[in-house]
This record gives structure tokens, sequence and C-alpha cells, in this order.
């Protein structure tokens, strides 16, 4: 393809249309995010392949969001190699200085899943194989720390999320009720407009249908049309399937759920580390 940039330049953009066409993919497939959900799978994988292609010296850029085949790269494809991986690559000083002088001893040991995944990919699936962590941690704390303690918990969370206004007031409208947990009225927002029944309790088994039907009962004595019902184990699919029915708004959250969110507002945990990952600013090189 030719364009304005050079001769046999093709545009990123058209590059993976390209590509998505000869692999067959589909809308949802080409859509698919990273775990950070900050970018496409396809698209994060394809730069990552154009990156290392470039580095090789196979390709080259003709300007912003443009490539074209080197010399180097038509002599590579004269050889018809099955694929073009980290090994084919590999044999090329720029390339290995740029994956730090990696041999080809250590390419092929990691060939398996360097091959398929982007940097960015290994970045997130190491993410979240600590976050994963984090929510068991979470759980376990659950059920060692003493019900007031875990009455404090979802209140700091509650208030965290913008629920019941300072936690202060928020305590003022829930009622301790000595069995390892809260029950009772927290208002929806700071004027007071609207109120949400809320339990929380550290249940040993799961939750069925019958304790939600018990707490939709309550909604009505406390006049509430919304609840929170919060449990350190899991829900039955009876209970889920009977609170998604009733016409009342009933947010059902486990003990997963609840580790998420204290994670996600920054309840009970703390940052160890933090990791800025940039790129090029490519406006900043545009000429005025």
């Amino acid at each position: 393809m030719c364009n304005e940039h050079s001769p046999e330049s093709i545009a990123n953009r058209t590059f993976m249309d390209e590509l998505a066409n000869e692999f067959k993919l589909t809308e949802a497939d080409r859509s698919e995010l990273l775990a950070s959900g900050t970018q496409s799978r396809f698209e994060n994988r394809v730069y990552w392949a154009l990156v290392h292609l470039r580095r090789a010296g196979l390709i080259e850029s003709t300007g912003r969001g443009f490539n074209r085949i080197t010399e180097r790269g038509r002599q590579v494809l004269h050889t018809s190699p099955g694929r073009i991986d980290l090994k084919v690559l590999n044999q090329f000083p720029e390339f290995r200085e740029f994956r730090g002088g990696k041999g080809n001893q250590q390419i092929a040991e990691h060939e398996p899943t360097e091959a398929v995944t982007s940097p960015k990919e290994r970045i997130d699936a190491a993410f979240n194989e600590l976050r994963e962590g984090l929510i068991v941690e979470l759980q376990t704390k659950f059920r060692q720390i003493d019900p007031f303690r875990f009455e404090r918990v979802v209140l700091d969370l509650l208030v965290a999320m913008g629920y019941g206004g300072s936690r202060k007031e928020a305590a003022a409208v829930t009622q301790k009720t000595g069995d390892e947990g809260i029950d009772g009225v927290i208002n929806e927002d700071r004027l007071g407009l609207d109120v949400i029944y809320v339990q929380a309790k550290r249940w040993k088994g799961n939750v069925g249908r019958p304790e939600i039907q018990n707490f939709v009962g309550a909604l009505a004595g406390k006049k509430a049309a919304k609840g929170i019902f919060i449990t350190t184990s899991a829900f039955h699919d009876n209970a889920r399937e009977y609170a998604a029915g009733l016409h009342q708004k009933i947010i059902l959250i486990d003990g997963r759920r609840l580790a998420e969110l204290m994670i996600e507002h920054g309840i009970g945990v703390a940052e160890e580390h933090a990791y800025s990952v940039k790129k090029i600013d490519s406006d900043y090189f545009e000429e005025a």
C-alpha cells in the first residue's frame, strides 16, 4: 500500500484491520480488554509485535502511525520462515541489545509464554496474581477479627463508597446487634433523601433464600426500599435468584466482593509499591 508518508508504508490502523481479517477475528475478539481495562488485548499485542519488528530492523517507521518493511525484513521473508518469533528476531544484535542481551538459550526457555503475551499482559498477570493473594488474605482476616471490628470495617467501607455521610453519622443509624455484624438503616446520601437497610454478618455457612426472605421482610419494618446484604461467606444460587426477582433493590455482597471493594476503596489495605509505565508522547516530537 502507498500513502503520503512513504512508498509501501502502511498505517497501523490499516495493518490491524488486515490482520483481524486474515485471522478471522470477531468484534468480540478485537474488543476484549486487558485485565487493566486500559487497552484491547489485540491492539496491545500488535503494538508490541511492531515494536519487536522495528527493534530487529525488519520494519521501520515512516511517520506517526506508519511503518514499512526494510531490506532486512524482505530477506527474512525470502527464507520463508514458518513463523517470525523471538528465536528468529534474536539473531539480530539490535534486538538482543533491546532485550538486555538475552541469549538463544534464554529465549528458548521462555518462548512458549513470551511468544503469545506482551510485556503489558505479563505486568497485568503479575498484578492480578498479587491482587488474588490479597483477596484471600482479606477473607481470612474476616474470619479472625472480632465482631465489633468487623462492624467498623463495614461502616468504613460504606462511608468510603459515599453512603451515610461521615463515619459518626453512619454509626448513629446502625444498630449493634451483638451477633457478629451490623443491622440497621444508613443514609444513601448526605441529605438523607433515601435510606438503605444494611445487614452484615460473619456467616460461617453460605447464605440461602430463607435468610434473604427474612431480610426483605425487615425492609418494610425499616421503611426502606433498598437493601445491602453482606456476608463473609457466599450465597447459594437460590438466594441470588430470589433477590434478582424482587421489586425491591437488593444488593448481595459475598466475602470475595467485600474484599474487592475494600481494595478498590483503600479500606484495610496499604500501598506497598507503585510502578509507573510510560510511553512515548508522539505529540511532543511533532513539528509545530
